[in-house]
């Protein structure tokens, strides 16, 4: 989600996003009874560097490496004749595999839902999870579907006219979220 970057401004900062996914580490040792069958997923491309990070905070918690992998959504999404052709992320399943266990999909920010419905289908043609739950960043409202998710680490209420943009230090050189206003459609000539 592109930003006018001279009307973005941050509204979440490097140690506050180091804070969320403590505090959602915990609530995923908690609510998994210690995390022993858990298995993170990240939808490309932040969320995996998300999963990532949980994955080293479940560790420091547990005592025990948390398996880690990525879910490419791409063939999945309802979007593809919409939008131009988009190069294919790795999905990457750790050697535990999924069955019987419990996935936690990681993304970076929760909108419409249609991301997570894609991943859910993806993740149906690798497996049969005991269970899957959500994890995001943000959560910026206006669901499309009927999807939720179970950790959130900021609810972040905006209006369909703003933008909500994650830059991570892997991908973005640094952390931050920044709220923006997209810019409206150029006029088309008549």
């Amino acid at each position: 989600m592109d930003t006018n970057s001279s009307d973005a401004r941050p509204v979440l900062e490097a140690p506050d996003i180091a804070r969320m996914l403590t505090r959602i580490a915990h609530e995923i040792v908690e609510r998994a009874k210690g995390a022993d069958d858990v298995v993170l997923l990240g939808i490309p491309t932040r969320g995996v560097f998300l999963a990532r990070r949980l994955a080293d905070k479940l560790e420091q918690i547990t005592g025990r490496p948390m398996p880690v992998g990525s879910l490419d959504i791409t063939m999945y999404r309802d979007d593809l004749r919409l939008r131009p052709a988009r190069a294919l992320a790795r999905t990457h399943i750790p050697g535990e595999g999924i069955d019987g266990r419990l996935v936690v999909l990681v993304d970076d920010v929760l909108f419409s839902g249609r991301t997570i419905r894609a991943a859910l289908d993806a993740l149906g043609d690798i497996g049969r999870p005991r269970a899957v739950q959500l994890a995001v960043l943000v959560d910026r409202g206006h669901r499309e579907l009927p999807i939720r998710a179970d950790y959130v680490g900021k609810n972040l209420p905006t209006s369909l006219r703003e933008t909500v943009r994650v830059q991570l230090a892997e991908e973005d050189g640094r952390d931050t979220v920044l709220l923006g206003v997209r810019e409206p459609a150029p006029a088309t000539e008549r």
